[in-house]
């Protein structure tokens, strides 16, 4: 198997990042394979979203190496920028527009022939053709996230960064985009996903880095993380439903999650 077979789609090195005088980034470094999905897991300030900004070359670090799909961010921004997408916090539509029209116009703007096919096709993916024509101001919080994410994939780009994708979501708009995501992985995206959600990291992610004051403190698979703790001590107890298992067995958690704010 050939080495470009078997580089990462992200590679990061002693990255660091000082604003002011205060260290935000102290050496960080992981890789991502491709068509993975790997989630850094830390608390607010532990540094993730300048991590994903220096990744997408919204930010300069101050030190350290950062490729992606094979292009390194500070020598061919450019070609970083034609092979990702970025998601931010909070979903970037036009609450105005359609749907469709949301679609058609991102398509546009990245001079991609045939918009109208481009967006009937991403909203037939994301579970959205029957709210194709309704203005996105009608949308739930999942449905319009979706939304972000499909215009995102516009040009489909194989490297997709995910900053916190589910905050502000209720259980059905969370449960949808994570639905999402594990169908972006499926079809051989490389997904970097940050969270701040334990539950988050361990239902999507094949990797998991754990981001504290500024280091990846631990890092592996779901199985490796959980093997440097004790085993645990077996009880039998009656299971009793959680909180969000009884909210989704009362509202529906296999509904379309079309309904209006």
């Amino acid at each position: 198997m050939s080495a470009a077979v078997l580089a990462p789609a992200i590679s990061v090195r002693d990255l660091t990042k000082t604003y002011r005088d205060t260290p935000v980034l102290r050496g960080v470094g992981f890789d991502v394979a491709k068509g993975s999905v790997y989630a850094l897991l830390g608390s607010n300030g532990a540094g993730k979203t300048t991590t994903v900004r220096i990744l997408s070359t919204l930010m300069r670090a101050d030190a350290g190496t950062v490729s992606v799909d094979g292009h390194d961010v500070d020598d061919s921004p450019d070609e970083v920028r034609e092979s990702i997408s970025l998601t931010g916090q909070f979903a970037a539509v036009d609450e105005i527009l359609t749907g469709r029209e949301n679609l058609i116009l991102i398509a546009r703007l990245r001079h991609q022939r045939d918009g109208k096919t481009i967006a009937a096709d991403l909203l037939a993916r994301f579970g959205l053709a029957d709210a194709a024509d309704r203005r996105v101001g009608t949308y739930s919080g999942g449905m319009r996230r979706r939304l972000d994410i499909a215009m995102s994939l516009i040009g489909d780009p194989p490297v997709v960064f995910l900053d916190e994708p589910t905050t502000g979501l209720d259980p059905q708009g969370r449960n949808e985009v994570w639905d999402t995501v594990r169908a972006l992985a499926a079809d051989g995206t490389t997904v970097l996903l940050t969270t701040q959600y334990l539950e988050e990291a361990e239902q999507l992610a094949d990797r998991i880095g754990i981001l504290h004051e500024g280091r990846i403190i631990v890092e592996g698979t779901l199985s490796e993380l959980k093997a440097l703790l004790p085993p645990a001590k077996v009880e039998y107890l009656e299971k009793q439903p959680t909180l969000e298992e009884v909210f989704l067995a009362i509202v529906g958690a296999g509904s379309s999650g079309e309904e209006t704010r």
